[in-house]
């Protein structure tokens, strides 16, 4: 009898830190479960808990649901902004007035927005796409 043999290859590193938030618990377990194999996923279901977290870890990316009780995503994204500039921002959202997503993108300076249903792929590729920005962005200031 033999015993399987273990893959010793090195584990891919992770591209740094992402904050979901979303007041729908089987989505963000989704989504969660959809970036985990590339980043470290931090959740929260509110936008309070979100500010919260964010006073305690820096993320590369935050990706946030526009309706939540007690606060909508569209606000948090503005004050995440203000607060943490290097953080790249997406927002999803279920339906927006074309004026309402474009007034969104300008005033928290939204990497993207995506509308649902997102599908995986597309998530996973907008955060990694975002997450390489936040990267350059901060290379450049520090250069």
């Amino acid at each position: 009898m033999t015993t399987p043999v273990k893959d010793l290859s090195p584990a891919k590193p992770k591209l740094g830190a992402v904050l979901l938030i979303d007041d729908e618990k089987p989505l963000l377990t989704l989504f969660q479960e959809a970036l985990s194999p590339h980043f470290e996923v931090v959740i929260a279901t509110s936008a309070k808990e979100a500010g919260f977290i964010m006073h305690k870890k820096a993320f590369k990316v935050i990706v946030c649901d526009h309706l939540m009780p007690g606060g909508n995503g569209l606000s948090f994204l503005v004050h995440a902004r203000e607060e943490y500039p290097d953080t790249q921002r997406v927002l999803v959202t279920g339906y927006m007035k074309p004026e309402m997503l474009l007034r969104s993108v300008n005033e928290a300076a939204l990497y993207r927005y995506l509308l649902k249903p997102v599908s995986l792929s597309e998530l996973i590729k907008t955060v990694q796409e975002a997450a390489k920005l936040h990267d350059q962005t901060v290379a450049a200031v520090s250069a």
